[in-house]
């Protein structure tokens, strides 16, 4: 069956409207889960053409242990919002989920986001929004800090060191390759930090990036794919 969202709320709102939404869905987020049957695992990225004026959502599932893909799907809308920092879930969730209904086979088991999930200024990142709409477990996964503060984390894969903010820790700075800057972990929805941590790491190769969302990367920012029907 095709992965469909939950209606929340409407999409057409203002930036104002989106973050007092925001404020409202935040304490739905579930904080805990420990995933003890994962067989597929997807990453979600987003990029744009025409300066901007469409959205390319891209999903990527790879099957677990083995990280080999099993499912991709590509979709492009409109872009029906504007570029505000903490928003960006209203710019490119409706994208997303656009290319996750189109996928076929079985649902994934976990999807790992490229942006932020808890580690937000109103703790309900992209990732928190997606897994709330969806009620599957999301993991946020961001290449640069939007909130917080924190210790530089060691210099071995794996090493990390908690992200604060005004006394709470809303996620983990981690090192998932030496000699690379580290990523910013958090939750999304129905997972705990160290299950979003340990899936991080868990679906790392040799890059600084997981594997399911460098996956998704090349298909939603590379050269146009040729998807047959379905892909």
């Amino acid at each position: 069956m095709p992965l469909r969202a939950r209606t929340l709320h409407p999409w057409g709102l203002s930036p104002h409207e989106a973050r007092v939404l925001q404020e409202r869905l935040a304490p739905h987020v579930i904080r805990e889960g420990r995933l003890e049957r994962v067989r597929r695992v997807a990453g979600v990225d987003v990029g744009f053409e025409e300066r901007g004026r469409l959205t390319r959502a891209a999903v990527a599932v790879l099957a677990w242990p083995t990280l080999e893909p099993v499912a991709r799907a590509v979709a492009r809308c409109p872009t029906a919002f504007p570029y505000v920092p903490g928003l960006l879930s209203f710019r490119e969730i409706p994208a997303v989920l656009q290319a996750l209904e189109a996928l076929e086979g079985p649902d994934p088991d976990l999807i790992l986001c490229d942006g932020q999930g808890l580690a937000h200024p109103r703790r309900f990142g992209l990732a928190c929004h997606l897994g709330l709409l969806l009620d599957r477990p999301t993991v946020g996964v961001a290449k640069t800090r939007l909130v917080g503060t924190h210790e530089e984390p060691g210099p071995r894969r794996g090493d990390w060191t908690p992200l604060r903010d005004g006394g709470e820790i809303i996620g983990a700075v981690v090192r998932t390759r030496e000699g690379v800057r580290p990523l910013y972990v958090s939750i999304g929805h129905r997972v705990s930090l160290p299950t979003a941590v340990r899936w991080t790491l868990a679906c790392l190769t040799r890059y600084r990036l997981p594997e399911p969302i460098r996956a998704a990367h090349r298909l939603a920012s590379g050269p146009p794919p040729r998807l047959g029907p379905g892909a």
